[in-house]
């Protein structure tokens, strides 16, 4: 349990709580696992996971070499690389047979990055 008061308004608690709130609802399974998505201050990065099995499929990262390749032809700074990084993750998961996900945005507006991120998997050809 998370406590109110002088923490509990703090900007990491209360996307965490939005996190939990979103997590009570969202559940991947082995049809249709959950595309999580974390944003950090300079990176984002996504996870295909299986809850039911509790695995991890496929991830990928804003880190990742291949990615720098491909985005530093393109431009668009962190939002354009975050689209990039959505799509590469989607190929990467259509590669091992999931083409429709639930979309988990981790407590996270979604807004700028994330919006990007989702709307590159959608290109890549995931559906959800």
């Amino acid at each position: 349990m998370i406590k109110s008061g002088k923490l509990g308004r703090s900007r990491r608690l209360r996307r965490k709580r939005r996190h939990a709130r979103i997590r009570k609802k969202v559940h991947g399974t082995g049809d249709r696992p959950r595309l999580v998505v974390h944003r950090s201050l300079r990176n984002i990065e996504g996870q295909v996971v299986d809850d039911a099995a509790g695995h991890t499929m496929v991830g990928f990262s804003t880190l990742s070499p291949a990615l720098r390749e491909v985005a530093a032809g393109q431009g668009g700074g962190k939002v354009g690389a975050a689209r990039a990084a959505g799509r590469m993750l989607a190929e990467q998961a259509r590669e091992r047979g999931v083409s429709r996900v639930v979309f988990d945005r981790g407590g996270f507006r979604y807004h700028g990055r994330v919006k990007a991120f989702a709307e590159g998997a959608r290109e890549g050809g995931l559906e959800f």
